[in-house]
């Protein structure tokens, strides 16, 4: 159902390259009994987003046109469904939008009760707006999946990107000995994020430098997954978020694998933003862009160049 009411939004008509955002005033979306309508205040990119918008993923979340795209957002609450009970009108909030019905580039966005939380004290709205899909997954890998133990060994690859940041310090954390992958160029960001090794994919192979971790956490794909496997210790459990395992290759090593989406919740972020309140997890910007850049933004996460969340104002 649509309001009369309208709203800025960058819409897309069919699948395509950065080109084809268009800049509209469409109407407002009206949540459903579950549901909640966000007045969005920052949103942030994600490679994910690219990625539907491309088409590369239609097979299994088709978009029905036109969409609003993005999932991360950080704004307050306009107003509830009748069955949504825990958020009030005014409250600031941060989560995943619903990019299915109406995304979060967009001056209002729709999002189920349990996919949001209140927005953590001692952080921004733009820094707020760059935990959910980071953080959230990097903590359903770690925790809810590889069932992370204090003084284990974790290798983490492609490290410095979003969800590798955060993977870095949750599992500091935690206790681990953590293990980072990235190129020359950031290995002072991860090792300030935390990170007790931290290994140039550019200068040599990394499997053949790291042995026996408990949990490796791959958020590359391709080559880099196929080289993980041997790192893994037996019993141990290797969980990608970038690439499909092969079974017979796991069980070659006496290890689990696991090629997974980790959808977050309502309880995710409450603990995220308990650990944000307590300085122990941060967030890096790289660059902040009006709505109207959107095209651009999505560019600059295509480049892989980004060095922190590309956060959208709106």
């Amino acid at each position: 159902m649509e309001s009369k009411k309208k709203m800025r939004a960058a819409v897309i008509h069919e699948y395509g390259g950065n080109g084809i955002f268009k800049n509209e005033e469409i109407a407002v979306p009206e949540p459903a009994s579950d549901e909640v309508l966000v007045k969005v205040h920052y949103a942030s990119v994600n490679p994910m987003d690219y990625k539907l918008r491309a088409g590369y993923m239609k097979a299994f979340i088709p978009l029905k046109m036109p969409a609003v795209l993005g999932i991360d957002l950080c704004g307050t609450v306009e107003t509830t469904g009748s069955a949504a009970k825990k958020f009030k009108t005014g409250d600031l909030v941060f989560g995943r939008a619903d990019f299915t019905k109406s995304g979060s580039y967009a001056e209002f966005a729709i999002a189920k009760e349990g996919q949001l939380a209140h927005a953590p004290k001692n952080a921004s709205e733009k820094e707020a707006a760059a935990l959910p899909v980071t953080a959230g997954t990097a903590f359903g890998v770690l925790f809810d999946v590889a069932e992370l133990k204090p003084g284990q060994k974790v290798l983490i690859t492609g490290a410095s990107g979003g969800v590798g940041q955060m993977a870095i310090q949750l599992a500091k954390n935690a206790g681990a000995h953590v293990i980072g992958t990235t190129s020359t160029a950031n290995l002072k960001l991860i090792k300030d994020l935390g990170a007790d090794e931290a290994i140039d994919y550019t200068d040599g192979d990394f499997s053949g430098r790291v042995k026996d971790a408990d949990i490796v956490f791959d958020t590359v794909g391709g080559d880099t997954l196929d080289k993980a496997y041997k790192t893994v210790k037996k019993g141990g459990i290797l969980v990608s978020i970038a690439g499909q395992v092969d079974d017979s290759i796991a069980k070659k090593y006496g290890i689990r694998a696991k090629y997974l989406s980790v959808p977050s919740d309502s309880q995710t972020f409450e603990k995220l933003a308990k650990l944000v309140d307590s300085g122990k997890l941060r967030v890096i910007i790289d660059k902040e862009m009006p709505l109207e850049m959107i095209a651009e933004a999505h560019a600059l996460s295509e480049s892989r160049k980004a060095k922190g969340k590309i956060i959208i104002k709106i």
